[in-house]
């Protein structure tokens, strides 16, 4: 199948509220990054089978706290350019994740915010 959902990544006001939250409610695994990660704290989810994810304080100033589905893509320019055309708003233009790859977050028409993710593996 093309295009999979390949990150669930949750952006909250209160980083350690959810942490402590999620950790009771599931199975999950989470590991924090180191601090001087780009963008911040950031905590990996590790589901064991499934799409796993991460946890980062909210970026965008005044919004709430909002999970984010990513869906993969061969060519992140080429699948945000092709959203633009399609009527989605971009969020977030393309951006690097040092080491890890390329997203970009657009809003579709009907105003759904998704993630574009490229690997640097791909």
């Amino acid at each position: 199948m093309g295009n999979p959902f390949v990150h669930v990544e949750l952006n909250t006001t209160n980083l350690p509220k959810a942490k402590a939250f999620y950790a009771k409610l599931f199975d999950w695994k989470l590991q924090d990054l180191p601090a001087e990660t780009p963008g911040g704290e950031y905590t990996i989810i590790k589901v064991g089978k499934g799409v796993g994810g991460g946890m980062m304080k909210q970026m965008i100033p005044g919004a709430g706290s909002a999970w984010m589905p990513y869906v993969l893509v061969k060519d992140i320019d080429a699948a945000t350019k092709k959203a633009k055309k399609l009527r989605a708003k971009i969020m977030k233009g393309v951006t690097q994740v040092e080491g890890m790859g390329w997203l970009s977050i657009i809003v579709d028409p009907t105003g759904a915010v998704l993630g574009l993710w490229e690997p640097d593996d791909m």
